[in-house]
């Protein structure tokens, strides 16, 4: 959530940068501000003639005034009638905060701004490209899907008849690669520091909306009918609302975790898009990174966030490129992003694999979560990043496809074997 004093204080900057991701009518917002002010106002006036009168009161019956004397009445009549418009506007106050925050919550996080200006996808800017030499030479490599059934390890038409289309059952070799991926993924970054997390995968809707789901992107998410939970998009959600409306201290920072869940999406207005294998499921398995650190080495943090994606693609020796997002494809909570995306043979292209974004205090306003350093008054928002680290069906794609062999098995990742038991699927 953007900062309300930011919006008031820099308009036209707040203003120039939001107009890099679209249109957006602030004043709606500042005119409220200014009505909730007055009445913070109006009300701070009143509470210190309050407590004045209370004052007032408590000395003239010490200095010997009759409790009951037209003095002391007058002036605890005064305190009467201000406590009564006190108990008038505190709720026309609170009434306000609420309609200002109802429409802070569906505006954007602020671009950086490095970040790159532009509409669309197609105004990214590549910033890396590695592991050319990994892709392989095979002309007879068929779509991931393909040799996945051959294989037998994934059947999509029981997947269907289980549930409904954009699910799958994994098989035998197919599950078990599942797993082995995630274990070494997990491995990988509890090694150079995260800590793992395992956390609910049903979250109210408080959680959904502190980090930045609700009340914008509902549509995406599966609810549960009869309670107010839903199914995590991803556990991102999950890991940053262990925090929620907590105060942390600045030793505490900086925060590293990861965590394997399924996530579950709907995938609203993408029909159409990738409906034959793992690509864009509506269930799917992925290890998540998630940052909480001081503002001042949030940048920082991002690139080592990327490094940390990388470092799985690499270890893996599966061919990836970083992306650079313009601001018209920026997440709607990222203040910058960079995707990593993983080379298709099959398509011969190159297909999202980890979107790491730093995102700021834009989570922390909406999940009031804050740290205190020593020896300095008052709190700050922490800043918060998240990485895919990676997603689990994609990387078993980018498997089936860049180490398929001519003979039509597929060869599995060296790193991986001691996981499977065998060297070929």
């Amino acid at each position: 959530m953007l900062d309300i004093r930011q919006i008031r204080e820099n308009l036209q900057t707040v203003e120039e940068l939001l107009k890099r991701r679209g249109e957006y009518n602030l004043q709606p917002i500042l005119e409220l501000d200014e009505k909730q002010r007055q009445l913070e106002t109006e009300r701070s006036q009143l509470q210190a003639r309050s407590n004045q009168v209370g004052k007032q009161v408590g000395e003239k019956i010490k200095s010997g005034s009759d409790p009951k004397g037209a003095e002391i009445q007058a002036l605890k009549e005064e305190g009467n009638q201000v406590k009564a418009k006190l108990s008038e506007l505190e709720p026309k106050e609170k009434e306000l905060k609420a309609k200002i925050e109802a429409l802070l919550l569906p505006i954007p996080n602020l671009p950086s701004q490095s970040t790159p200006i532009g509409k669309t996808e197609a105004e990214n800017i590549e910033v890396k490209r590695w592991g050319d030499e990994y892709i392989p030479q095979n002309p007879k490599i068929i779509p991931h899907y393909e040799i996945g059934e051959k294989l037998g390890i994934m059947d999509f038409e029981r997947g269907v008849k289980i549930a409904q289309s954009r699910f799958v059952a994994l098989i035998g070799a197919g599950a078990a690669l599942e797993r082995a991926i995630i274990q070494f993924m997990l491995n990988h970054h509890i090694q150079v520091g995260y800590v793992e997390v395992m956390a609910p995968l049903l979250v109210n809707s408080q959680s959904l909306t502190a980090t930045g789901q609700l009340p914008k992107f509902a549509e995406e998410s599966f609810k549960c009918a009869a309670d107010d939970l839903w199914l995590i998009p991803t556990s991102e959600v999950s890991t940053m609302n262990l925090y929620r409306d907590e105060i942390l201290s600045a030793e505490q920072l900086p925060i590293y975790h990861c965590a394997f869940t399924p996530c579950f999406r709907r995938e609203a207005g993408a029909y159409g898009k990738d409906t034959r294998g793992l690509i864009r499921l509506h269930q799917f398995n992925k290890v998540e990174m998630v940052k909480i650190v001081h503002p001042d080495t949030s940048e920082e943090e991002h690139q080592k966030l990327v490094a940390d994606a990388e470092a799985i693609l690499q270890a893996l020796k599966l061919p990836y490129r970083i992306l650079e997002l313009c601001t018209g494809d920026l997440g709607f909570s990222a203040a910058k992003c960079y995707d990593l995306e993983v080379w298709l043979p099959s398509s011969g292209t190159y297909r999202e694999i980890s979107s790491c974004s730093n995102v700021r205090d834009f989570q922390a306003r909406r999940g009031n979560i804050r740290f205190k350093e020593r020896k300095k008054k008052g709190t700050q928002y922490v800043h918060a990043l998240n990485g895919s680290g990676l997603a689990v069906g994609r990387t078993m794609a980018a498997i089936l496809e860049n180490y398929q062999q001519v003979d039509g098995s597929v060869k599995i990742p060296e790193l991986l074997q001691p996981y499977m038991g065998r060297e070929f699927l």
